[in-house]
């Protein structure tokens, strides 16, 4: 088996085939930030055994709904079958916001890497918030 970093490594009949158990993710998580001019909240959902991702942002009177996208999932390693984290895109047409994310120590750990696509002379960057579950 070809690897390209020893954590990539894993020992013969160690890696079970399948998909991954995403069951912990769907729900409501709320910035932690309560002064965050970004994004406020997000809600994964499973609809007909997929999950999806919205994500309401902080306006300048209300939310901001991005809309519904699908997330592609990711083990913590090569042999595990549960999910640890998830990345996304969304297209707004004059920018585009790629999020990735991962569940560290009970909290989703969000990475945004926003970039500009309309000549605006904005230059992109790149914000890491933290948000907790609620049920």
């Amino acid at each position: 088996m070809e690897f390209a970093q020893l954590c990539d490594r894993v020992e013969a009949g160690e890696a079970a085939a399948g998909p991954l158990d995403t069951s912990a993710l769907p729900g409501t998580y709320i910035n932690s930030n309560p002064q965050t001019n970004g994004i406020a909240r997000m809600v994964i959902a499973e609809t007909g055994g997929r999950l999806s991702l919205r994500v309401y942002a902080v306006g300048p009177e209300d939310e901001i709904d991005w809309g519904e996208t699908g997330i592609a999932f990711f083990a913590a390693g090569p042999s595990s079958r549960a999910a640890a984290g998830f990345t996304c895109v969304y297209d707004f047409g004059f920018a585009e916001t790629r999020l990735q994310a991962m569940v560290m120590k009970g909290l989703l750990v969000l990475s945004q890497f926003h970039g500009f696509k309309d000549d605006s002379g904005r230059a992109d960057y790149f914000v890491r918030e933290y948000y907790a579950l609620t049920q």
